[in-house]
């Protein structure tokens, strides 16, 4: 597992995102962009806050969760990076996040979740990329099926899909 953390942390560096020797860039996204990060972050790409898009987050060592939800009939596979390798780019420092949907839902979600479920900030569902309509573009998703604690209406509520923004506070 040890292993695994150092390449992705080698693989953030080669991506022209923050590293030791001082150069806190983060590479300007060149699609659409699908997420901004705010508040409490070191590495910025644009004014205050980091953006990304979809390439950027592909870019990232990438996980997938086959889990039940209560949105979706049966077992689905939701795949993207870890929402920690996420904030770890940012240079995340504070305590929750405050996660802002498309239809300005919002939700807050301790900044411990993301490494102590190892929450996914999905890009696909079932290999496909998810549309606006498929909960889409972005899915925060944890590992309900992995513990019996997650079944339940408090991590679902913080499960934020059609995510946009996140406020790190």
């Amino acid at each position: 597992m040890q292993a695994l953390r150092l390449a992705a942390m080698l693989l953030i560096l080669s991506l022209g995102m923050p590293h030791a020797q001082g150069a806190e860039t983060l590479d300007k996204p060149k699609g659409k962009i699908v997420l901004v990060i705010s508040g409490q972050i070191a590495h910025k790409n644009r004014d205050n806050d980091a953006a990304f898009d979809m390439d950027m987050l592909a870019k990232l060592p990438q996980h997938t969760i086959a889990t039940h939800t209560p949105w979706i009939p049966g077992i689905s596979q939701f795949t993207g990076p870890y929402l920690q390798d996420v904030l770890a780019v940012v240079g995340a420092k504070g305590d929750k996040l405050k996660a802002i949907a498309l239809n300005d839902y919002k939700t807050e979600i301790p900044l411990a979740d993301a490494a102590k479920f190892n929450v996914v900030l999905a890009r696909l569902l079932n290999g496909k990329p998810m549309s606006v309509r498929d909960k889409g573009p972005l899915f925060i998703v944890y590992p309900y099926d992995s513990q019996p604690a997650l079944k339940s209406e408090i991590y679902y509520n913080r499960s934020a899909w059609q995510l946009k923004t996140l406020q790190v506070e």
